[in-house]
């Protein structure tokens, strides 16, 4: 009898927690939210040299970053959006050559960017790469790439500069995933696998390092972003259904930090999408799919690996 009015005492007691979150949210709704000034953090951003990764660069240093580090495997790339940012924005960029899927290599310049820099207070794993094609018609060695890159490497990453960041009490790890993370389509398998791998990443850190005073989490989940990376990607219906341009994605990615909101998806309307996939059958589904073009939207793909 005790132990029972034991639970039940637990759950009044959490019960009222849930309560005054859902309502505060509620009320983040109606009430701008109070936003974090970035003057004085250090950001780094992996696959910084173009795409989203580029324009994020521009985001933070226009929201007064103290500085800033461009990750990439191509310098070219990555000294163009470093020489931009600096002239546009006066903010100090710094950019080195690292492939996340490399291991050894992470943690090596991860040490290069703390004696050189600073401690990195800002993390944000945007790079990503996409076989687009079906499993049977993908190369082993591109498979292992895609994971090794989109998913590994955000444990590389995080290892390397989360320990710091929780010793300062102060710090942030951003996640750039993308809605086919829960909802996937053929012709993409490589891709989707490793996104739903990076958001089960993601959300395990973000409930882990919910006593941990000062450090926050964002995972952001967009629709089909207009860059190279997803050329040839095609919709049935592209008015309804347009692709994000990356300025947005950074925009309201850099907000989010701002927020500390753990999760948004872009748009809005992909909340939908989840609700739909909780309780349509998969039949119900699969005609969705069919319809919307989502089926044989990989089918016209050229985009970069």
């Amino acid at each position: 009898m005790s132990a029972i009015i034991t639970a039940f005492s637990y759950c009044s007691y959490y019960n009222k927690d849930i309560i005054f979150c859902v309502l505060k949210a509620c009320l983040g709704l109606l009430l701008p939210s109070r936003r974090k000034d970035l003057r004085g953090e250090v950001v780094l951003i992996t696959g910084g040299g173009r795409g989203i990764g580029r324009h994020l660069g521009k985001e933070f240093a226009k929201h007064g970053a103290k500085k800033l580090i461009l990750w990439g495997r191509t310098e070219r790339c990555l000294m163009e959006t470093c020489e931009e940012i600096s002239l546009t924005t006066g903010a100090e960029c710094h950019y080195f050559l690292c492939d996340v899927a490399n291991r050894e290599e992470v943690y090596k310049q991860a040490k290069v960017v703390r004696e050189k820099v600073g401690d990195v207070t800002i993390l944000v794993n945007n790079a990503a790469v996409v076989h687009g094609k079906s499993l049977m018609a993908s190369d082993d060695d591109a498979l292992m790439k895609t994971q090794h890159i989109n998913t590994l490497g955000q444990f590389w990453t995080t290892k390397a500069f989360l320990p710091r960041m929780l010793e300062l009490c102060h710090g942030h790890v951003v996640c750039i995933n993308s809605i086919l993370s829960l909802s996937s389509i053929p012709g993409a398998i490589d891709y989707c696998t490793s996104k739903a791998s990076s958001l089960a990443f993601m959300e395990s850190l973000t409930l882990g390092l919910l006593d941990c005073p000062g450090v926050g989490c964002t995972t952001v989940l967009p629709f089909h972003t207009n860059t190279d990376m997803f050329q040839g990607m095609r919709v049935r219906f592209p008015q309804l259904f347009p692709p994000l341009n990356p300025e947005l994605v950074a925009l309201r990615t850099v907000d989010a930090v701002r927020t500390n909101t753990p999760f948004i998806y872009l748009p809005w309307t992909m909340h939908a999408l989840v609700i739909l996939k909780s309780f349509l059958p998969q039949a119900a589904l699969e005609e969705i799919q069919r319809f919307s073009g989502c089926y044989t939207c990989m089918d016209t793909f050229k985009g970069r690996t």
